[in-house]
């Protein structure tokens, strides 16, 4: 996965076979990304790299992510449980999404037209982030890490998968990421155990 930022705009995101060839999705959607990125900048936010993928910050809070698949690229926003969605904009990404959480694109130039919006749900989400507002946490058996709950609501095949495994094997995984005290360690461990959920194994299974 890239991890300097320039890198995604120009390469892609390095997750699959198709990273900096002219077939990556992040090349195709180019001049929408660009155009996402320039919202998100202007709007005060803090741009980084998660999953290998922009996020935008504020107040020390995840606040959108930016990504690219074949067919659309898209505004993920992190704790949608809390949005409004005054303009009835936002999807689910997947089945087991559990609220609308993104804005799609499957024309380039539809983000610039759409600027109005995505700054006015920006700027609702960072105001959400500002006074600490977090949605009310769902009841689960088992309590996740943060880091891996924000990992199953941008990846929806990875969310699927967790959900399907036992609740031994899910208990797994978070023992496994319950064992790292540093934040960037439990996403390194999520990254690399994946492809061991979407196989339907438990963290120690082969």
């Amino acid at each position: 996965m890239i991890t300097d930022i320039e890198d995604y705009f120009s390469l892609g995101c390095g997750r699959c076979a198709r990273f900096a060839t002219p077939d990556c999705s992040a090349r195709r959607w180019a001049s929408g990304l660009a155009d996402l990125r320039r919202i998100c900048r202007d709007a005060g936010l803090t741009e980084t790299v998660k999953w290998g993928h922009p996020c935008y910050m504020h107040a020390g809070r995840n606040i959108a992510l930016i990504g690219a698949l074949r067919g659309d690229f898209r505004l993920n926003f992190f704790n949608a449980a809390l949005m409004q969605d005054r303009d009835h904009v936002l999807e689910r990404q997947g089945p087991n999404t559990p609220h609308p959480d993104s804005l799609r694109f499957t024309d380039t130039a539809a983000a610039r037209a759409m600027e109005p919006t995505i700054r006015a749900y920006l700027a609702e989400a960072m105001g959400y982030a500002e006074a600490g507002t977090l949605p009310a946490k769902p009841q689960t058996e088992i309590d996740l890490p943060p880091e891996l709950i924000e990992a199953l609501d941008m990846d929806p095949d990875l969310a699927e998968a967790f959900h399907r495994l036992t609740p031994g094997r899910q208990r797994s995984y978070v023992i496994l990421l319950s064992g790292a005290k540093a934040s960037a360690t439990r996403l390194a461990r999520i990254e690399k155990a994946r492809p061991r959920i979407l196989a339907g194994k438990g963290a120690k299974e082969r």
